[in-house]
């Protein structure tokens, strides 16, 4: 068994060095790509550009109920007076169209339908009345193309309609059925395994005696590793044993793309995480403490070629290091775009400090009266405490070489749910 000593944080890094170091110790291969169902890729990433092989629409048609018409036998039309044409035929959608509309006619047509041959523009119905089954009158002028979707118009043939690397939403999923597409390329999801470590930690409640604590973070964090698209393997919890500990490391590693563990990360005589992975392989914990609060002790290592990110025991500071670093993993190992959390600015009801050299990430609740935005910090900060993430809805990040922000200073908030309204 190696040696094993207490270590302590030689410095700490920020959090763009850290990343840098990070990020450039490991070697990204191209990603896999597997075919699925259309309509099973809600969420994921595609694997390739998505390339058109046909115009939508593929024919001009028809935008509204109406007539469609020559736009010219319309102007000057008024209710005074109306534009007197020959209804001439009715076309539906779905109907296949050969027919051709001459100047002083007109053809009943639905939302849809293909446009008539020589036809240029359509009446709204609204704007017509029936004079008899052959003749209508027209009270207004179109111009040409006037409630008509060109051909082509949404979509042109060899367009590319979605770039490789996006997450499918619903509107795409629609596109894709647009262009007929029933299966779909996309990047293989990445396997991370997640343990805790800890002699305090136990799975449910009635386990829990004096000394004892549920552990949150492997449920919180394998949450958040599928919610960014990857599959979370779960390895469960081990007791603060150096082998124990490495035993677990290493069948993670043969199992996962990437290993999250939370606890042990610390400097105490129990925080053996940077130990172990540098046992394992090479070149071990690459960064060990970050400037940031919560997370300081977050640790960042390469073992053979994947990623070990060492996340610390408290929930809420395990929470903002897995933002600030898995989650841009996970992005990066399926080429996937960044997604950004959405942000809205408001006013700071009251002051809020921090520690200069540290980047902070401060727990708010942003709230909408009329058209003014209020950004107050939560009271309850400490990074164990679990209800200060359900009971914000926002993060307000402090930079490094700022001190804080003044009562009444317009911030940036990074919003975790909708903004509260009073």
């Amino acid at each position: 068994m190696p040696e094993v000593k207490m270590r302590g944080f030689k410095s700490t890094a920020r959090i763009a060095e850290a990343t840098a170091t990070f990020f450039s110790a490991l070697s990204f291969e191209k990603p896999v790509v597997e075919s699925v169902p259309t309509l099973k890729a809600l969420g994921r990433v595609l694997g390739e550009d998505v390339i058109s092989q046909v115009d939508v629409p593929p024919f001009h048609r028809s935008a509204v109920d109406g007539y469609a018409v020559h736009a010219e036998d319309t102007f000057g039309a008024s209710r005074t007076n109306p534009s007197i044409l020959t209804l001439i035929d009715e076309i539906e959608a779905g109907d296949k169209v050969v027919l051709e509309v001459k100047r002083g006619e007109a053809a009943k047509i639905a939302t849809g339908a293909a446009m008539p041959k020589v036809a240029d523009a359509v009446v709204m119905l609204e704007y017509t009345k029936a004079i008899d089954p052959h003749r209508i009158q027209i009270w207004t002028a179109v111009t040409p193309s006037e409630n008509v979707t060109r051909k082509g118009e949404d979509v042109h043939a060899g367009e590319i309609v979605l770039e490789k690397g996006v997450r499918i939403r619903p509107q795409d999923v629609g596109v894709l059925a647009m262009l007929g597409k029933t299966v779909v390329n996309v990047v293989k999801k990445p396997r991370v395994s997640i343990f805790s470590t800890g002699d305090e930690l136990v799975e449910r409640e009635e386990e829990v005696n004096a000394g004892k604590t549920i552990d949150v973070n492997r449920p919180i964090l394998l949450s958040m590793i599928r919610e960014a698209g990857a599959i979370g393997l779960d390895k469960g919890i081990v007791k603060d044993q150096f082998e124990d500990i490495r035993r677990k490391m290493e069948e993670s590693l043969d199992e996962a793309d990437a290993v999250v563990v939370t606890g042990g990360t610390s400097v105490g005589a129990k925080d053996l995480i940077p130990e172990v992975v540098d046992s394992i392989g090479k070149p071990g914990m690459l960064v060990h403490g970050v400037s940031m609060r919560p997370g300081m002790p977050t640790g960042l290592g390469v073992v053979n070629r994947k990623p070990v990110i060492s996340l610390p025991g408290n929930p809420v500071a395990a929470m903002i290091a897995f933002e600030v670093f898995v989650k841009p993993l996970i992005s990066r190992l399926m080429e996937a775009h960044e997604e950004l959390t959405p942000k809205i600015k408001g006013r700071l009801i009251r002051r809020i400090a921090s520690v200069q050299g540290f980047r902070t990430f401060n727990r708010v609740l942003v709230r909408r009266l009329g058209d003014q935005i209020s950004v107050e910090p939560i009271r309850l900060t400490g990074s164990g405490i679990l209800t200060s993430m359900t009971k914000a809805n926002g993060i307000l990040v402090i930079p490094e070489d700022v001190e804080g922000y003044e009562a009444g200073e317009e911030v940036e908030v990074s919003l975790l749910r909708p903004v509260e309204e009073i």
